[in-house]
């Protein structure tokens, strides 16, 4: 004799084909059923294990010199993941021997690049690489000089404000790894900067969210970022001014 299933499916169940959120979990007595349970579980693993990621220095050195791109390695004041985490100030400096780095460049550029481990080095090592093989061609075709990439462990937001001042860049990008959500360990930020100036506030920034297979894609998100890019230097300024105005982000043919 066959026995009905213990488990109460939830009314939304048909809204779980358009989105990886948690819902429609159904319920079992007052409790989720044990399969949502372990899947909570392990997100959550993936969600701690994205957060001490290491950035995978090596295959994205190979990939900038596949793509022909001059780089820098720095640091920030945090000097390791647990000082990150407890003092997000120390993200937000460049390390004395980064910063001396920097110092001694002495031309200027259009557009300050950042490569920023942030929450989520999982995500950067993931979708950096392949964003930027979209990005940097456009760049170049309309013209922009560019200062070395600059890839940067233990980094937060901001740090690209002093990376862009050191460098005289008029413009810096951050690819950095986001807070991991249950449902997205993998998620990249980009966020623009025009006139960057240390001690800047989020206000003066553009950021483009969730670039990921499930969320972004890496061509729309690049085609956003140029297309923001353009926008910072036509009107110079950047930030909750700025808008996204754009009809069409398919690349350039």
């Amino acid at each position: 004799m066959e026995h009905p299933s213990p488990i109460i499916p939830d009314s939304w169940q048909s809204l779980k084909q358009f989105t990886n959120a948690r819902i429609a979990l159904g319920s079992t007595g007052v409790a989720v059923p044990l399969k949502e349970l372990l899947q909570f579980r392990l997100a959550h693993a993936h969600a701690r294990d994205a957060v001490y990621a290491l950035l995978n220095e090596q295959e994205i050195i190979r990939g900038l010199e596949q793509l022909q791109l001059s780089f820098s390695l720095l640091h920030s004041k945090a000097q390791h993941r647990d000082a990150y985490l407890q003092r997000p100030d120390l993200g937000r400096q460049l390390h004395e021997a980064s910063a001396a780095q920097l110092k001694n460049s002495n031309d200027s550029c259009d557009i300050a690049i950042l490569i920023a481990d942030g929450l989520s080095a999982t995500a950067v090592n993931e979708h950096a690489l392949p964003l930027l093989q979209c990005l940097i061609p456009m760049l170049l075709q309309a013209g922009f000089v560019l200062a070395p990439i600059n890839l940067v462990q233990q980094a937060r937001v901001a740090i690209a404000d002093e990376v862009g001042v050191l460098l005289h860049a008029k413009c810096t990008v951050v690819l950095i790894g986001e807070r991991p959500g249950l449902s997205s360990p993998d998620s990249m930020g980009a966020y623009l900067t025009y006139a960057p100036a240390i001690g800047a506030t989020d206000e003066c920034r553009n950021c483009i969210s969730n670039i990921r297979p499930a969320g972004m894609d890496v061509v729309t998100a690049a085609n956003k970022v140029f297309y923001l890019i353009q926008e910072a230097f036509r009107l110079q300024y950047s930030g909750v001014a700025l808008k996204d105005n754009a009809q069409n982000t398919a690349l350039p043919e």
